[in-house]
């Protein structure tokens, strides 16, 4: 079996535009969320998420390529860049057909859709661009994303909901573990931040209707009402050991243990107890063979729901064992950046790759109501320094789906 490192980074997200612009936010415990600007509120109950800032296509396409990206496809691409540039591999110098691509997102081109459906049902069917279904399909992001770094290796797009970006690259490290690839540009994107998106996650009660964005989205907070939705995209570059060592590359951090299951319960609620999550948290330690008290920091999918916070708590201790499960440092980044969907395992996984290197455990931000079915040391409001040897991150599904990933300090 290889060993599976980490070795680029890259991100667009709500608190910056580059990996270093969004941990800096994360360290300062800035929050990335405000009034909607992409679309008139006015008959909407949702007024908030977490967009991207200052975004103009043009600074990373021309004009021509910019119209034929939906934003989901452009986020990735903008990601994956940044973390290949990061990581220091050459395509020049690499083998491309070991170079695989998997890049997840739970609802893709939507913002294409709604325009081209608007497009077919006023002015007929004619009038809808030829652009519209490589544009919309949900595996364009990784398709763009090979076809622009000129990636040869195994390629697709998993989509697992809200668990997506995680099982990305979960399956992502089992490709280079078990030899298939050298190196796999992994994560999840998403530009869900449009009228239908907005109004389907409202109708079906998942969203907050609070208009204070310092209690919109807080993880953990008797007072949460549901999340703030966020737009983004988050890619690693995963690699083995050895190739990344023979080519001197700099290496944040490795994986260590990956566990996925399913609730087979309900749509969209969590098993009770969190029984799912909490299976595939042991899954993810028994494959690194990592007791439960030699993890120091757990990054929660922690929505700002109220079954998904208190039933994540359960599966928390229930995976750990509830003594453990109290000294484990347990945060929500959601506060700061909202819920990317299908990013959000992307994004949660550089948290945790540079809490590791930085020895410093981000906060779960705007928490001011404890609740006693979530009672872990969430770190509160104040992010802390400490020494960080396993991290693990989680995603939860609708649809049931349940993913961890266990990172270990290099």
């Amino acid at each position: 079996m290889k060993r599976v490192v980490i070795t680029g980074l890259g991100a667009i997200t709500p608190l910056g535009n580059s990996v270093d612009e969004f941990w800096k936010g994360i360290k300062e415990g800035k929050c990335g969320i405000d009034y909607i600007t992409k679309f008139d509120t006015t008959n909407f109950k949702v007024k908030l998420a977490a967009e991207v800032k200052g975004y103009n296509p043009e600074d990373y396409f021309d004009r021509r390529e910019a119209k034929r990206l939906d934003k989901f496809s452009q986020y990735a691409m903008i990601a994956s860049r940044e973390a290949w540039k990061d990581s220091g591999l050459d395509k020049e110098k690499e083998n491309m057909e070991r170079v695989g691509i998997v890049i997840g997102s739970g609802i893709g081109g939507i913002e294409t859709i709604e325009t081209e459906n608007r497009k077919c049902v006023e002015k007929g069917p004619d009038r809808v661009s030829p652009m519209y279904i490589p544009m919309g399909i949900l595996n364009m992001a990784t398709g763009n994303v090979a076809i622009d770094i000129g990636a040869k290796g195994e390629s697709y797009a998993m989509v697992t909901a809200c668990a997506s970006g995680t099982h990305c690259i979960g399956e992502s490290y089992r490709m280079i573990k078990h030899g298939y690839q050298d190196v796999v540009i992994a994560g999840g994107t998403e530009a869900g931040i449009t009228p239908l998106g907005i109004a389907g996650f409202t109708n079906i009660k998942a969203l907050t209707k609070s208009e204070d964005k310092t209690r919109a989205s807080i993880p953990f907070d008797k007072e949460r009402s549901g999340f703030v939705m966020g737009e983004g995209a988050g890619v690693v570059v995963l690699e083995e050991l050895e190739h990344a060592i023979k080519r001197g590359a700099k290496i944040y951090a490795e994986i260590v243990g990956y566990g996925a299951t399913s609730d087979a319960y309900h749509i969209t609620s969590p098993a009770p107890g969190g029984e799912g999550g909490a299976r595939a948290m042991k899954l993810a330690m028994e494959e690194a063979n990592v007791k439960p008290e030699e993890i120091t920091y757990i990054n929660a999918h922690g929505t700002s729901t109220h079954l998904n916070d208190s039933c994540e708590t359960e599966a928390i201790k229930t995976a750990l064992g509830e003594e453990v499960a109290k000294n484990v440092m347990v945060s929500s980044t959601k506060g700061h950046t909202g819920h990317l969907l299908g990013a959000a395992g992307g994004v949660e996984a550089i948290v945790c790759t540079k809490a590791i290197q930085d020895g410093f455990v981000p906060a779960t931000i705007n928490y001011k109501v404890p609740d006693e079915e979530c009672d872990l040391d969430i770190v509160p409001n104040e992010g802390r320094s400490a020494e960080i040897k396993y991290a693990m991150s989680n995603s939860l599904g609708f649809g049931g789906h349940n993913s961890s990933i266990l990172l270990k300090k290099y």
